[in-house]
């Protein structure tokens, strides 16, 4: 059996799905693995690296028309996709609400796509939940970028010339980015604020350092699964009145809130900017998906009134190295669940939820 992984366009995606310290445990499943040439040199890997492990580098049609599964970090191009035949297994971060349509004729065709964002959130998936590896990293980012981006210091600092007040920071959503960028913030001199639709967060966003902002008489909007679901309109009034107070005397805020499968809630309305100091900023995770901020734009830095706005498509891009590393320990739990040992092939079992919860119907 064969697993085959193509360098994505590093001009959208710089991450990859296998590095070389998880070729060994591949092997151990007797599975050899198929790259593409120069799989990963961008980031400072050689072909011989992958080779000496027990890779194979081979032409991309070859990965193609040999591989029983296809390892990526997001979808194939259409080119590519075309090729893919009956039974074939292609996993990565799929977005199907961004990619239904090519999904729908490509599993028409037989194929079997996993999106690995869909991973239910038991004990059992968490070491191949790429969601929170990768929110991990992204919390952390965004911290680090909003601060060097942002003009004054950070921590409050006593001299003999007076006094520099520590930056107020806002975290909007605590879930695993939100709580890495709370981290973050506190540990270099922040006063560090939080607000998120879950309740359960209030306390692991104090155990940080944080103050957890509460919308009063607000109930948990929470799935079972362990995700924010789409607020109430009365709590979503509460909420902005909460916010607009509190942005009148907040530095920078970072915006985590994701719905999965869904364009990403605005949080941030413009009159709420409106009141915000001139020399803020808000940087906003949820760009891709929409973004939280209502004047976010992808890839850009919008300047309004003062407050500047950032809106990443891909963060992880800024530190492809330690991404690829956890993502593709992350990618081998999956497959490690979803091939049979004993039969020695990809076993498709709809009454495992972690397979039944990825694969795309």
């Amino acid at each position: 059996m064969i697993i085959g992984s193509i360098s994505e366009d590093i001009n959208i995606e710089k991450r990859v799905a296998i590095t070389p310290d998880v070729i060994k445990k591949y092997k151990s499943l007797n599975l050899e693995v198929y790259l593409s040439e120069n799989y990963a040199s961008h980031l400072g890997i050689d072909d011989k690296e992958y080779e000496t492990e027990g890779a194979q580098i081979s032409n991309i049609d070859n990965i193609i028309n040999n591989s029983n599964a296809i390892l990526q970090l997001g979808i194939l191009d259409d080119q590519n996709l075309n090729k893919l035949k009956k039974n074939q297994n292609l996993i990565g971060v799929l977005n199907p609400y961004a990619n239904e349509k090519k999904l729908k004729e490509i599993i028409s065709k037989n194929v079997n796509c996993f999106s690995l964002e869909l991973l239910p959130r038991i004990t059992r998936a968490q070491s191949m939940d790429i969601l929170s590896s990768q929110a991990n990293l992204a919390g952390y980012k965004a911290v680090v970028d909003s601060f060097a981006y942002f003009q004054k210091a950070i921590p409050m600092m006593m001299t003999a010339a007076g006094t520099i007040s520590a930056a107020k920071v806002l975290v909007v959503g605590a879930g695993v980015a939100g709580l890495q960028a709370i981290a973050t913030a506190k540990r270099m001199g922040a006063i560090v604020f939080a607000t998120d639709v879950r309740l359960a967060s209030k306390e692991q966003v104090e155990s940080l350092g944080g103050k957890f902002l509460t919308v009063e008489g607000a109930e948990n909007l929470e799935t079972e699964g362990g995700y924010a679901k789409e607020a109430t309109e009365d709590f979503k009034k509460k909420q902005e009145e909460l916010l607009k107070e509190t942005l009148k005397k907040t530095d920078i805020v970072i915006c985590t809130a994701l719905i999965p499968g869904k364009k990403a809630p605005i949080i941030i309305k413009k009159d709420m900017i409106d009141v915000m100091s001139s020399g803020s900023v808000i940087y906003d995770l949820a760009a891709i998906q929409g973004g939280n901020s209502e004047l976010t734009k992808v890839n850009e830095i919008i300047n309004s009134n003062g407050v500047n706005i950032m809106g990443e498509s891909n963060i992880l891009n800024k530190l492809p190295v330690s991404a690829s590393n956890l993502y593709a320990k992350n990618m081998f739990n999956f497959v490690n669940n979803l091939f049979d040992k004993d039969k020695k092939a990809f076993e498709i079992n709809l009454e495992d939820e972690i397979i039944e919860k990825t694969k795309i119907k």
